[in-house]
């Protein structure tokens, strides 16, 4: 099993999302997971601390100055074997206290002495979630390296709508298990490109490609996840950075070639997903192109630098994976451009299907063949690709 051996301090808040954290562990557990559970005092509300000693087999600690741990250190102890925190319902309340280093019983307490990682599966109302000061704790946890399952977006037991649903147990558990798989690409560096490029006709006027980034971005999460040290330059989209991922920002084809020329000497493995303008205005207008009617405007394209080609070229090139999102004929235009580009391994799919959307259906095609990830959610996919690429890298020249 996935979590065979793994040590997990599974942590519950109060909030009526609480009756998840029983299935989530029951999942950890039944994946082979040692899981020790902590609890606040507002979370016994909504479950017992019997149902989850139940669940794991083990005996359930609630209070700061309990009499079972000897020095009375149980804020420190507690926590020392484990490899993960994970705080699943985590409310407004205990992020806040999370931000702001507050440690008042024993699961903050916990959260603060720890030395391994810490996830948090945030459950509240959705004005609570989009409140400005809860937005500025998750922006100051995420800076201090805490790593966000969700929220998602749906009913909640209020009867409002939005943000701020805790995710489902099977979700939680699957990023526990991301969190804590094998280091598959610990001591690689990892360059990725996402997003689309922007060409200027004039100055409000652009020629672009349909990309909202969450392909590339996905990858890049899922790179750091597997210990890389991950550099992700980004055309123009609306995506928070991945945690541990350094960011470069560009607009255009030639802004971005740029930014991997520089990056790619000192990469191991580069990811290109980006999908970059083929052609730009060989001279933009300065000024706003004003509309005339029964006016033709002419514009003269020429062609963008090949940034995949360039990087497979280079000597002692990263090993380069390419991306080719294809209307049709998937298999024999993914081959085609595998053999023009020189890369070693290609993700394609079919483009009408994945554009915009948080899920995808991706075959990788490789000297072996093809191999199929099945559709499924982008981190998913992103995560399995970067495992393929893991176990491809040692066979490399």
């Amino acid at each position: 099993m996935a979590l065979t051996g793994k040590r997990v301090l599974l942590g519950l808040t109060g909030g009526i999302a609480a009756y998840k954290a029983a299935e989530l562990a029951r999942r950890l557990v039944k994946g082979g997971a040692d899981v020790r559970v902590a609890m606040t005092d507002a979370a016994t509300r909504f479950i017992t601390p019997m149902t989850m000693q139940a669940l794991t087999g083990q005996p359930v600690w609630t209070d700061l100055w309990d009499p079972r741990v000897s020095d009375a250190m149980g804020h420190i102890e507690l926590s020392r074997d484990r490899e993960l925190v994970a705080v699943a319902p985590a409310s407004a309340d205990f992020l806040a206290k999370l931000a702001n280093g507050l440690a008042d019983d024993l699961l903050s307490g916990l959260c603060l002495a720890r030395r391994c990682p810490l996830l948090v599966a945030p459950a509240m109302n959705v004005e609570m979630w989009q409140n400005p000061a809860t937005q500025r704790n998750v922006a100051r946890l995420r800076e201090d390296g805490v790593v966000f399952a969700g929220p998602a977006a749906g009913d909640q037991a209020c009867g409002e709508v939005g943000l701020g649903r805790m995710l489902e147990a099977a979700e939680i558990a699957a990023e526990i298990e991301a969190l804590l798989a094998p280091k598959a690409l610990a001591g690689k560096r990892v360059l990725v490109t996402a997003g689309p490029t922007e060409e200027p006709v004039d100055p409000v006027r652009v020629l672009t490609n349909s990309s909202s980034g969450k392909m590339g971005y996905a990858v890049a999460r899922a790179a750091q996840e597997a210990g890389a040290e991950v550099t992700l330059v980004s055309g123009p989209v609306a995506l928070a950075t991945p945690h541990g991922v350094a960011r470069i920002d560009v607009r255009t084809a030639d802004e971005m070639f740029e930014a991997v020329k520089q990056a790619a000497p000192r990469s191991d493995v580069f990811i290109s997903v980006a999908a970059v303008a083929d052609y730009k205005v060989k001279n933009p207008s300065p000024s706003k192109i004003k509309k005339a009617n029964g006016r033709t405007l002419n514009l003269e394209l020429v062609e963008n630098p090949d940034i995949l080609a360039y990087v497979a070229g280079m000597k002692n090139a990263p090993f380069c994976v390419g991306f080719a999102a294809e209307s049709e004929d998937l298999a024999r235009n993914a081959a085609e451009k595998r053999a023009k580009k020189n890369v070693p391994l290609i993700a394609a799919n079919i483009a009408q299907d994945a554009l915009g959307a948080d899920d995808n259906a991706i075959k990788l095609y490789d000297e072996r063949g093809e191999h199929d990830l099945g559709r499924g959610p982008k981190l998913d996919l992103a995560r399995k690709l970067v495992a393929h690429v893991a176990t491809a890298l040692p066979s490399r020249k």
